[in-house]
């Protein structure tokens, strides 16, 4: 069973950073895409960033380019999205979701998915 385990929201002035985590079990890690996406109240889902780690394939929307940066920890199957020069517009539910695709596309499924962590900036 793929198991997906996100954390490190919270709240946050703006102009400064979080570090989220996603702890991944259930599928061969390096070789998959990890991806977070956020959704904000009255918003569609909107993908952030991906990576799958093996290959150094990593994708941003450019809403974050610049600002936020995805990494994997293979030895501890983990996935963090660094965020900094956070702005209230970055203010959702970051969710974490893996699929066993071993590339990086909005276009790919993402079949599995944890549970959300809230990330609020004030302003």
């Amino acid at each position: 069973e793929v198991q997906l385990q996100a954390s490190g929201g919270g709240l946050v002035q703006a102009g400064g950073s979080l570090r989220l985590s996603c702890a991944v079990s259930g599928l061969t890690f390096g070789n998959s895409a990890i991806a977070w996406f956020r959704q904000a109240p009255g918003k569609e889902r909107e993908g952030v960033a991906c990576i799958v780690s093996d290959n150094d394939d990593t994708v941003y929307s450019d809403s974050v380019k610049g600002r936020f940066t995805i990494a994997s920890d293979n030895a501890k199957n983990t996935v963090y999205l660094q965020m900094n020069s956070l702005k209230s517009e970055d203010t959702a539910v970051y969710y974490c979701a893996a699929d066993r695709a071993p590339f990086c596309s909005w276009r790919v499924k993402f079949d599995h998915w944890g549970q959300g962590t809230q990330v609020t900036v004030s302003s």
